[in-house]
């Protein structure tokens, strides 16, 4: 699998491995939104250091991420970013709206 969660006291940490590309984003989209819905977590942490390639798909998923933490009123983290998902993120200018750590 891609994604890995652990929750633990309404934090959910998910670490993300391997290619996030278009054909690996909705696997990891869905599995994503069914631990927020089983977990609903206060304090989502995206772990991207397993990434070996992210494109434009990564952006959706954390985009997905962030719009389902604000619905919770929780606080998404980014941690962990390898430079090419990095600079992938910084183009589409997503480190104005997540804290990438």
């Amino acid at each position: 699998m891609a994604i890995t969660c652990r929750a633990e006291d309404r934090s959910l940490y998910a670490v993300l491995e391997g290619e996030l590309d278009h054909h690996r984003a909705q696997e990891m989209l869905g599995e994503l939104e069914r631990q927020l819905e089983l977990v609903l977590p206060r304090r989502l942490t995206l772990d991207l250091g397993g990434l070996s390639f992210m494109d434009s798909s990564g952006i959706a998923v954390l985009l997905r991420a962030r719009r389902g933490m604000e619905a919770l009123g929780g606080e998404l983290r980014v941690v962990h970013v390898p430079p090419q998902a990095a600079r992938v993120l910084r183009a589409a200018g997503l480190d104005r709206l997540i804290k990438l750590e």
